[in-house]
């Protein structure tokens, strides 16, 4: 019990020097390349901080433990745009540019929509699992095209810290974004394997375990990553963060483990899950929409409902696991 305690707190602490060391090398890359942050954002920080994610899915899925893999890419994109979207915002709003009205919320609705219908006959195959894979590849390819046609949009203002991160070199930037990566997998995998064991310890079941526990350990990664990148000016990258890593976990995640092997969800997650992750992603959209029509950033008021809505979905959670 000990040893899993000491692997959280030892993890968190080491996880959060990663995600300064991880944006660091992203910011470094974009300025070399000369592409959106945004773009970064869903690419880069999207995909590689879902590794926890697809690490974690893929040997629940080899385990024969399906609803833990459900659960954790699930839960993971719930937790991702109410807790760590909403705890970002609450520190430094961001203004939400036409392009996300138009193509990045629209693409995420789809993904979110295509999961739903998938989940409907109560089951996930292999070739539902093959179709989420190459429907990832699409929707990664439409955000690439056209955010690099949109040119670079950010740098809102000219800081010591800015001006430093234009000096890195291309070596210096992949050298800390690759290690700042690798060291947030190790220590997010630390603080999940020891908040996995305590939660064993307290019998919980494999799909709370994955919903709670698996869901915002493997999310860590976002969270400090979306925290870094907002404290240091970079906010398309910290919501591109967030886009990308939702759709990685709806597409990529859930379609590894259903290639794998087959998924036979129970119909909590239809109902409980799926709707609350589908809820969540029209109220983000709806924000989105009104902070863009008002001209007003996407700042406390709308983290605090998001915040709020996580709060709510864990006790709905917790009373649907006791009844």
């Amino acid at each position: 019990m000990w040893l899993a305690i000491l692997a959280v707190v030892v993890g968190l602490a080491i996880l959060v020097w990663s995600a300064d060391v991880f944006i660091d090398g992203a910011v470094a890359l974009a300025n070399k390349l000369n592409v959106p942050s945004f773009l970064i954002g869903v690419i880069i920080l999207g995909l590689g901080t879902s590794a926890p994610e697809m690490i974690v899915s893929m040997l629940a899925a080899l385990e024969g433990s399906p609803e833990l893999a459900l659960g954790n890419a699930y839960g993971s994109n719930i937790v991702n745009i109410a807790l760590v979207l909403g705890a970002t915002v609450l520190i430094s709003p961001i203004i939400i540019r036409k392009s996300i009205i138009n193509r990045d919320m629209p693409l995420l609705l789809l993904v979110t929509a295509v999961a739903a219908w998938q989940l409907s006959d109560g089951v996930l195959s292999n070739t539902d699992g093959i179709v989420l894979i190459v429907l990832l590849v699409v929707v990664l390819g439409i955000q690439i095209i056209l955010s690099l046609r949109e040119g670079n949009h950010e740098h809102e203002g000219d800081t010591v810290e800015e001006t430093a991160k234009a000096e890195h070199s291309m070596a210096q930037g992949l050298g800390r974004l690759f290690l700042g990566l690798l060291v947030l997998i190790l220590s997010s995998r630390a603080i999940v394997w020891g908040a996995i064991e305590l939660a064993t310890l307290w019998g919980l079941s494999e799909l709370i375990i994955g919903l709670t526990i698996v869901a915002i350990g493997t999310s860590l990664p976002e969270l400090v990553a979306s925290l870094s990148a907002a404290r240091k000016g970079e906010h398309d990258m910290a919501l591109g963060n967030i886009i990308g890593s939702n759709v990685f976990n709806t597409l990529g995640v859930v379609g590894v483990a259903a290639l794998i092997a087959p998924i036979t969800p129970s119909s909590i997650i239809l109902s409980r899950d799926i709707l609350a992750m589908g809820l969540l992603t029209l109220l983000l959209f709806a924000m989105c929409l009104f902070a863009f029509k008002t001209k007003r950033a996407f700042g406390r008021t709308s983290g605090t409902t998001l915040v709020l809505f996580f709060v709510g979905y864990t006790v709905w959670l917790i009373q649907t696991v006791s009844m």
